[in-house]
């Protein structure tokens, strides 16, 4: 009869439960996010649907990477400039209808001019009608898992159903950084100027940029119903965070809030090796195999982003449904161990079999059959 079994275990780690909550930023709703080990290091009104602002073209750049990923476009591919487009305000790389700006153009144009025309020119581009890109965006959303974003059109002119969430915008760049990491560089370039039109003041709105703290994107938004918001991503050494922020009152302290949280997220977790690949962290028991047990070993180290400064543990459970069923194969996984850090969203890491596990032999079955049948009478008649 299978069970399920639940093993507590202690790893030593260098963690503060406090710490993790140390931060209260002043915007409105925000994510914190490590990259390099998928911890969620802030949620604050992260799945709340929020007007994006400009913050929302990421999702317009991420369909258009896409498909010069999948060759329907190339950056040498060139679009028409509708009156629609050139008509659009805000924002804008200063396309006229006569113009035919290639992907390159207009890549350059959304990410560092902001431009809304660009969007509009995008998505007419690739679905024929910018409703119709709105509709395909909102679907491709719900596909990444972006569970609170709809989308009305591309370039995130105020409308009430517009909305995206924080966590949303944090998936979004984080598939940018991942995914594209030959057009991501774009992101961090300053100035773009089509065709001489652009004023002096028309440079990439990124406030981390200038300032060496690693920062390489992604892209700022503001509206009056918005406020200022970022989403920004910075790079030190091995890790990469990526945040986004909403709400705030001004440029400035939009530029103060994001050096703020860089600062955090750098210096106030550090990531650790919990486990080492290989380490019998558990045992389970085998049912008519050759050995009564086998061994539940991580088959990768297992690193982890904790908060820096006390000396502490970590708990973990080792969860799996025995006995197991013999023969088993070296590295079949088996089980998961979840690990608990304060103040930090679980961690879930699978266990795999340490060694082969061969069946029994006919004595070794039979002599497990018939314990087996003595304990089932045992409970049987202490029930009785």
């Amino acid at each position: 009869m299978l069970h399920p079994f639940r093993l507590a275990l202690t790893l030593a780690m260098i963690a503060c439960a406090t710490l993790a909550q140390a931060f209260e930023t002043r915007a409105t709703a925000a994510w914190v996010f490590d990259v390099t080990t998928g911890t969620v290091l802030m949620d604050k009104n992260a799945d709340q649907p929020l007007p994006p602002a400009s913050m929302s073209k990421l999702m317009t750049i991420n369909m258009l990477f896409e498909a010069l990923r999948d060759g329907r476009v190339t950056m040498e591919t060139t679009f028409a400039v509708s009156s629609r487009a050139k008509a659009m305000g805000g924002s804008t790389m200063f396309l006229q209808e006569t113009d035919r700006p290639s992907v390159s153009d207009l890549i350059h144009g959304m990410i560092i001019n902001s431009g809304n025309d660009a969007c509009v020119v995008v998505a007419e581009g690739l679905a024929g009608t910018e409703e119709a890109f709105a509709q395909q965006m909102t679907q491709r959303a719900k596909a990444l898992g972006m569970q609170n974003s709809h989308f009305s059109n591309a370039s995130g002119w105020p409308d009430p159903q517009h909305r995206m969430s924080m966590r949303d915008l944090g998936i979004v760049a984080t598939r940018l950084v991942t995914e594209f990491p030959e057009y991501y560089p774009i992101f961090g370039e300053t100035t773009f100027n089509y065709k001489d039109r652009a004023p002096a003041n028309s440079s990439n709105r990124n406030p981390l940029l200038a300032l060496g703290v690693g920062a390489d994107g992604l892209k700022t938004g503001h509206t009056t119903e918005a406020g200022y918001g970022l989403v920004g991503s910075a790079q030190q050494g091995d890790r990469r965070v990526i945040f986004v922020v909403t709400g705030l009152t001004s440029d400035k302290e939009r530029a103060e809030e994001a050096e703020r949280i860089v600062g955090w997220a750098f210096r106030q977790f550090t990531e650790k090796t919990l486990v080492k690949a290989g380490t019998r962290l558990a045992e389970a028991e085998v049912w008519m195999g050759s050995a009564d047990r086998v061994g539940l070993v991580s088959p990768t180290d297992v690193r982890l982003l904790v908060p820096a400064l006390v000396q502490e543990s970590a708990t973990a459970e080792v969860i799996f449904t025995g006995p197991l069923q013999a023969p088993l194969k070296a590295g079949t996984k088996v089980a998961e161990m979840i690990i608990h850090v304060p103040d930090l969203p679980d961690s879930r890491v699978p266990l795999v079999v340490e060694t082969d596990v061969a069946v029994g032999g006919f004595l070794k079955r039979l002599m497990t059959a018939a314990n087996d049948l003595r304990a089932r009478y045992l409970d049987g008649a202490s029930a009785s």
